[in-house]
């Protein structure tokens, strides 16, 4: 779990992925939260918590939770936001689609089902993420409902793949790693999330949604050159250059555990 102000949300977030009873362990990685966000989380049973020491911003939170979570010996990992904007409900199903093989990356999908304005996504949220969605398909040669979810599972192989350490530290983070799963080959699939709206929810101002939504753009254009072999550049790298995440078991632990562990985000969108 990525978090940033959550404490309004986390215990709610928190009880609703153990009512699943699948997940293994919980790590929480604080953004230097400004409420009692770390103070909430270290009374909670069987979660890690790790504070940064200054702000890195959403991407940068993630990249410590998945080198966390590999240090752990995860084999499938689920990053959830702990302001309960998504649903714990799915962890099960998105963790069996990864555990049996059918796609090694699973996203929360608020565009399935109609559930992005039913729960409240501002109109012009949505109008911002049907036109990028259709953008990015084109330029990357796929056919997802959206890209811009929060809600995701990952196999342990694709995080020891992807070098997310070159990717941005800001909101467009999410979206370079899901182009990169595309450049290495993976395929991603989705289930239908409903999605929730309201004052406690994290979200992003129209202001930075729009520099999210260039740099959305900035990355599926270098995606469509580096195929074309028109650019070079390193989110994309030449195939067979390994540059995946390098981790080592924790201290102390023998093997990787057999469930999940779960990782929800600092903000929502």
């Amino acid at each position: 779990m990525p978090a940033y102000n959550a404490a309004r949300t986390l215990r709610q977030t928190y009880d609703e992925v153990r009512d699943q009873q699948i997940v293994d362990k919980i790590i929480l990685v604080d953004d230097q939260s400004r409420d009692d966000t770390v103070a909430i989380a270290r009374k909670l049973e069987g979660v890690q918590v790790h504070v940064h020491e200054a702000n890195t911003g959403y991407g940068g939170n993630q990249k410590t939770c998945y080198r966390l979570a590999l240090a752990e010996g995860a084999d499938i990992v689920i990053m959830i936001h702990p302001d309960y904007q998504y649903t714990p409900l799915l962890i099960p199903a998105m963790v069996s689609i990864v555990a049996n093989g059918l796609h090694p990356c699973v996203l929360g999908s608020r565009i399935l089902g109609g559930y992005s304005l039913k729960g409240g996504m501002p109109w012009w949220k949505y109008v911002f993420n049907r036109f990028l969605t259709l953008a990015e398909n084109i330029l990357l040669g796929a056919k997802l409902s959206e890209y811009h979810t929060g809600y995701r599972a990952f196999s342990r192989e694709i995080l020891e793949r992807l070098h997310l350490s070159d990717n941005s530290n800001d909101f467009v983070f999410d979206n370079q790693m899901l182009a990169q799963i595309f450049w290495h080959g993976f395929t991603i699939g989705e289930v239908s999330c409903p999605t929730k709206y309201f004052p406690e929810a994290s979200s992003i101002n129209f202001r930075r949604s729009v520099r999210y939504g260039l740099g959305c753009l900035g990355t599926g254009l270098t995606f469509r050159l580096a195929k074309m072999g028109l650019l070079r550049s390193r989110l994309f790298p030449s195939p067979g250059k390994s540059l995946g995440i390098k981790s080592q078991p924790a201290p102390g632990e023998s093997g990787p555990p057999e469930g999940p562990l779960t990782s929800p985000p600092p903000t929502g969108r």
